[in-house]
């Protein structure tokens, strides 16, 4: 964020003890970024038929495990009949608690961006089947230390792009 132009942010409640979030606070402050503060069940109109939905975290139901991931942000763009699932780095656990809370119309999505980089703590089958994508992209740098994206999900989604043929 200290190399682009941001013009706002929005981000949720959780973390606000990490030092990551002290020091984004400080970057924006010193950038006079806007800040929105953004809860589970907003819909934020951006531009005529351009919205975003706010799928997670929920204020009430905040994981304990490994925080900072499971309590990304999770969002759903929609623009008419096209949408995409952004889903941060949140872990099975979280994708447990979007699948018991949300209705599958809710998360099902023509593009899904990979959860965690493809990490293998991420993007299960019933989440891929509740997603339903058409395309799916994976953030990841090539030849990262962490091995990203795991081959058990580039499996699971070679296994997807077959059953969307």
């Amino acid at each position: 964020m200290s190399e682009l132009e941001v013009k706002k942010v929005f981000i949720a409640s959780q973390g606000e003890d990490s030092l990551n979030y002290r020091k984004f606070v400080e970057i924006v402050n010193k950038r006079n970024t806007k800040v929105q503060k953004i809860k589970i069940g907003e819909r934020i109109k951006l531009e005529n038929d351009l919205y975003i939905n706010v799928l997670w975290p929920a204020d009430d139901k905040l994981i304990t495990q490994n925080t900072l991931n499971n309590n990304s942000i999770v969002m759903k763009l929609e623009y008419k009949e096209f949408s995409c699932l952004f889903t941060g780095d949140i872990e099975k656990i979280a994708e447990q608690e979007l699948l018991k809370t949300l209705d599958k119309n809710e998360l099902k999505s023509t593009i899904l961006k990979v959860a965690h980089h493809g990490s293998k703590t991420s993007t299960t089958q019933q989440f891929l089947e509740a997603v339903k994508p058409k395309i799916v992209l994976i953030g990841v740098g090539e030849n990262n230390k962490f091995g990203h994206p795991n081959k058990e999900v580039l499996e699971r989604l070679e296994l997807l792009r077959f059953e969307n043929l």
